[in-house]
Order: C-alpha cells, then structure tokens, then sequence
C-alpha cells in the first residue's frame, strides 16, 4: 500500500522554502570546507612566496654588490629586530657563502644542503625548537643570489592559533548567520512577490458561480507557467458555461410551451358535463402540472443573474405583503401567520420581486409542513430573517437534502415537485445570502442570513 504524502508537502511554498534553505547549506557548508583548506594550509603556506618577494627588496651598491633590505610595509625590518629567535633572513652567493644576515650566525645551522634546492622549503632544530625555511632567488650583473627565510613553527602556531583561527572561525560564523538571513528574507520576498499572482488567481476562481459564470482568470501578470493551466481552465468555463446557458433556456422554452397546452387542457375539462367526478380528478392533475410548469419558470429566473434588479427593499414591508398574499392558504390550513420584527430594522440591497418569491416559498412551505392550529412565525432581525413552523421536524439526514432541485421526503404532505426550496437557494446565492435550515425546539427553522454568517441549530 503506497503512503500519501502529507498535504503540506505538496506547497508551493514549501518547496521553493525548501530549496533556498538547501541552497544556504550548501553555501554555508562550501564556506566551512574553505575555511578547513585554509586552515590546514595556513602554517607556513606563503612562506615560498614571501621569500621571494622579500628578494625584490634587496639593495645593491654601484658594483653590484648586496648591501641590505629596503623598509617597507609589506616587508618590515623590525621584525626581524625585534623576534631574532623567531624569524631571520640571510643572503647567501653562489657558493653559498653567507653575505648578509639579520641575526647572529649561530642561528643557521652548519648545513650547506639548504642551498642545494634554492626553491625548496626546508627545515631544521634549533634548541628543540622546529623552523620552517624557504629559498628565494635573484640575478644582478649576471650573479646570483639567494635569500633565505627561516619561521619558527612555535610563532607560527601562536599567531595562527591565537589571532588568524580564531578569526577565520568568526568570519565563518558571522557569514554563515548573515547568509541565512539574507537567503531568508529574499525567500520570504521572492515567495511573497512570486505567489501573488497565484493567490489573486485562486480569490478570482473562488468568485466564479453558476450565477457569474461569465467571469473569466485573468492572464496578465501570471507566471508564464500557469498561463496554460489558466488557459484551459478558462475554455472549461466556456464550456460549462454553455452547456448551463443551454440547459436555463431548454428549461425556460419547456415551461413556457407547456403553459399554452395546459391552459387550454384545463379550459377543454371545465367545459366536462358527462363526468364530474373524472373533471374533478382531471382539474387537480392539471393544475398540478400547471404549478410545477410555474416553478419551473421561477426556477430559470431565479438561476439567470441578469434578471435581477437590486434596490434598497422595506424587509417588513414585503414580508407584510406576502403574509397578506398566503392569508388564505394558511386560513384553508387552519394556521395562524405571525410577524415579529425588530424595533429598528434596515433595509436590504435585494430584487423585490425575488425576495417576494423567497419569502412565499418558505412561508408556505411552513404552512405545509405545520399541523392544524399551529402557528408560524417569520421573524425579522437586521441581518437576518426566519421561518418557524411548529411540525414534525426534519430528520437530520434529510436535512442537507432540503435545497436540491426535485428531491422530496418521505414527510411530505403536499404535491409539489420539489423546486420550492431550490428556488429559495438560487435566491438567496444570487443576493450573496446564506440560507439554511435545522430543527428548532418544535419544528423547523429556515434562516436567511445576509452577511453569510455559519447557521447553527438552536
């Protein structure tokens, strides 16, 4: 069985993370392995050289002859002065014989085989102590002359453990951190900078709605790597698009070629005088049909975002009108309809026509749903309106089924086809509304809540 990866794992995000954290590793580790070179090479590494550089120095008289060093920066005399046991030159000719020297010459050993490889370094002890030696070589007047530079390994231990590790090892440090921080922060910039386009993106789809499927992603601005992805996506917006225009006007066509023959089937049954009892029977199917073709109609309207008009609307006004237009279904019911309303109440941005039709469904399917002297009650807040019957309820499975277009419950009384509540959700998602439904203490609750607040059960 193949393990899933973790969700986080599949981020964007973290993988670019990843990969600048990788890289200030590598550039970190790359920085140690030098310094370890470094390190290991420092004891005597630029002795060669520096004896040769030191035979640049030289000073020769008319004749040709050595006569000294010449002070300088790069190559100070008093250190020679100064660290006589540490460190000392001389000046030898082509028989190796010593011409001049900076300390006494006891200090160089009686060995002329360091003269043999001039570019060579060598070694010797002195009173226990290890010096380290190189060879440098210079013509004048077509002679050859050869500058010697000896370090003992103890100063060169003391100045390199004491003064140039320590230092090396803080440098290495102090980049490393600096290094870090900066890889961090240019991460955090270049994500920040580079997903941008991408989340502007997700918030436009997040947008998209059957009732805005015109909306479309925008291109500009994108990384080029999500332009197709966008493309694609775009061309199965059209796609749906049309399938669902096509669908609407299939439905709206239907409902209005079926209203025609069902008003002249009703008028051929009127007109009935053989058989009342068939007339009756037939008079009820049609007038069934005749609703589902009305709901239907309603449903494509409802679905269709250019047939809504917004305006500010008096929310107890049109709950007043449409209690006073189902009067008497509830009367027929025997139930009593109840308006209770918030003292200061403001007005809702909504197409009154639609709202008229969303507060007529939900009423009366309150009334339907509500038994004999029962009460149902719409209560109207600032942000909020509901509808409580006083019925048996909803089982709690069936309730999320409530808003689907033609499911009906076992529960149901009444003859409809089931697009009521669907038409309510159409409504409310065209207006930006939340609709929802649970059951209360007695009965159900159908609330609308205009700032899209989560619905929960009393």
């Amino acid at each position: 069985m193949r393990c899933k990866k973790p969700t986080w794992m599949n981020s964007l995000s973290i993988r670019i993370l990843v990969a600048y954290v990788a890289g200030t590793l590598l550039s970190i580790g790359l920085l140690v392995l030098f310094g370890a070179i470094v390190q290991d090479r420092l004891p005597g590494m630029e002795l060669p050289d520096r004896a040769q550089a030191l035979v640049g120095h030289l000073k020769f008289d008319t004749k040709g002859k050595p006569t000294g060093l010449i002070d300088s920066k790069e190559h100070p005399l008093w250190i020679y002065n100064s660290l006589r046991q540490e460190t000392a030159w001389r000046l030898l000719d082509e028989k190796g014989n010593v011409v001049l020297v900076s300390a006494d010459k006891k200090f160089w050993p009686a060995r002329k085989d360091i003269t043999e490889l001039p570019f060579r370094r060598f070694t010797f002890n002195r009173e226990g102590v290890l010096y380290e030696g190189a060879t440098g070589t210079v013509e004048n007047n077509g002679r050859t002359w050869f500058l010697q530079l000896v370090v003992s390994s103890r100063i060169v231990d003391f100045l390199h453990q004491g003064f140039a590790l320590p230092f090396i090892q803080l440098g290495i440090v102090t980049f490393s951190l600096l290094l870090l921080l900066i890889f961090t922060v240019c991460a955090c910039v270049s994500l920040k900078y580079s997903l941008r386009p991408l989340r502007n993106v997700s918030q436009a789809a997040m947008q998209i709605s059957p009732q805005a499927l015109s909306e479309r992603l925008r291109t500009e601005q994108v990384p080029a790597e999500l332009i197709p992805l966008i493309t694609s996506f775009n061309q199965a917006l059209d796609r749906l698009e049309n399938g669902f225009r096509t669908q609407q006007d299939f439905l709206a066509r239907a409902a209005h070629e079926l209203k025609t023959p069902l008003t002249l089937l009703r008028t051929e049954v009127e007109l009935m005088e053989d058989n009342t009892e068939a007339r009756e029977t037939l008079l009820a199917q049609v007038a069934h049909l005749s609703r589902q073709v009305q709901q239907l109609l309603l449903l494509a309207e409802a679905s269709e975002p250019l047939s809504y008009q917004f305006t500010d609307v008096d929310v107890y006004q049109i709950t007043c009108d449409t209690v006073n237009y189902l009067q008497k279904i509830a009367d027929d019911a025997s139930v009593k309809l109840t308006i209770n309303a918030a003292e200061e109440i403001s007005k809702w941005r909504a197409d009154r026509g639609a709202f008229f039709t969303l507060l007529k469904n939900l009423i009366e399917n309150a009334v339907q749903h509500s038994p004999a002297g029962a009460t149902v009650s719409v209560d109207i807040r600032s942000g909020s309106l509901s509808v409580h019957d006083r019925g048996a309820g909803v089982a709690e499975e069936h309730i999320p089924h409530l808003f689907e277009r033609f499911w009906r419950g076992a529960h149901r009384r009444d003859v409809g086809a089931g697009l009521g509540l669907a038409i309510c959700q159409e409504i409310c998602s065209a207006h930006g509304w939340t609709l929802a439904a649970f059951n209360g203490e007695i009965g159900l609750v159908a609330r609308v809540d205009r700032g899209g607040v989560t619905i929960e059960s009393d």
